[in-house]
C-alpha cells in the first residue's frame, strides 16, 4: 500500500536543521518525488544522503499554478502519470515544495486532492512554514487570519488591493497575509506605508530561520516614525491587521 509523505524543507540558505530528524529520515528512504522545482529538490535530497543514488531516483515537475485545487490540472499529466505507476508498483511517493511545507503556497495541494481520490495515504511531516512562523512572530491575530499569495505588482494596482485587505481585515477580524519576491519587498513596504491608514498593523518577516531573520510589526504611523524603513532583499511575508482587537498594545 503506497503513501503520499509530504516532506518539508529548509526556507533559508544553511538551515537543514528546521526539518525534523523522522522527516529526514523518511525522505531518504524514497525514491519517487512529485516536486515544484526538480533542481532544488534533488540538491535537497542530496543533502540528506539518500539510501540510493540519487540518478536512480524519480523527479517530476507541478505547473505553478494547476487550474483547479480539487483535481489534477493542465500541465500536471505527467506528474499524475508518475503518482499512478508509483502507486500500481506498491511505492511511497515524496511530495516537495519550494515554500517549506507541501500544500500551502505552492501547487502541491492538486497531488494530495489526487492521492484522496485514489485513496492513498496521506501523511504531513512537520517542518517550517513561512506564513505560520510569520504569524507567530507578528503579535497580531493568529485566531482568523487569511493568506492571498502574490498580491498585484504595480504600484497602483498594489495600493488599492492592501486598502481592501485593510477593510476585509476589519470586517472579519483578520489577519490578511501575504508573499512577495526578494527584489519588490522595498516597493511592498513603501506603498503599504503610504496607502494604509496610521493606527493599521503592518507586518514584515523576511529569512525567516536564517541568518539574516528579520520581523518586526508596527502601525503605519509608528513605522513612518522609526529608523529602519529599508528592507533586505530576501524573501518576504507581510500581514495586515486593523480588526476589532487592539494587539498593538
Amino acid at each position: 500500500m503506497s503513501t503520499l509523505y509530504l516532506i518539508p524543507c529548509p526556507i533559508a540558505e544553511n538551515a537543514l536543521h528546521t526539518v525534523p530528524p523522522y522527516a529526514q529520515e523518511i525522505a531518504r528512504d524514497l525514491d519517487v518525488f512529485i516536486v515544484e522545482r526538480a533542481k532544488t529538490a534533488r540538491h535537497f535530497i542530496k543533502s540528506l544522503g539518500p539510501n540510493r543514488p540519487i540518478q536512480e531516483m524519480v523527479f517530476v515537475e507541478l505547473p505553478d499554478s494547476p487550474s483547479s485545487w480539487g483535481g489534477v490540472g493542465a500541465g500536471t499529466e505527467e506528474a499524475e502519470a508518475v503518482f499512478h505507476e508509483a502507486v500500481k508498483s506498491g511505492k511511497n511517493i515524496g511530495l516537495l515544495s519550494e515554500a517549506g511545507c507541501p500544500g500551502v503556497a505552492d501547487p502541491g495541494a492538486a497531488i494530495v486532492a489526487l492521492a484522496h481520490r485514489e485513496g492513498v495515504k496521506v501523511v504531513p511531516l512537520v517542518g517550517p512554514s513561512s506564513i505560520l512562523l510569520a504569524l507567530m512572530a507578528s503579535g497580531m491575530n493568529g485566531q482568523r487570519f487569511s493568506f492571498h499569495g502574490y498580491l498585484p505588482p504595480k504600484r497602483p494596482e498594489l495600493a488599492k488591493e492592501l486598502r481592501r485587505l485593510e477593510n476585509l481585515s476589519r470586517q472579519q477580524d483578520q489577519t490578511q497575509i501575504f508573499i512577495e519576491t526578494p527584489y519588490r519587498s522595498q516597493m511592498v513596504l513603501e506603498v503599504a506605508l503610504e496607502s494604509l491608514q496610521p493606527n493599521t498593523l503592518f507586518g514584515v518577516a523576511q529569512d525567516l530561520s536564517g541568518v539574516g531573520e528579520f520581523t518586526r510589526t508596527l502601525t503605519v504611523k509608528d513605522w513612518n516614525k522609526s529608523g529602519k524603513k529599508t528592507l533586505e532583499k530576501s524573501p518576504g511575508v507581510f500581514l495586515v491587521y486593523c480588526g476589532n482587537k487592539d494587539f498593538s498594545k
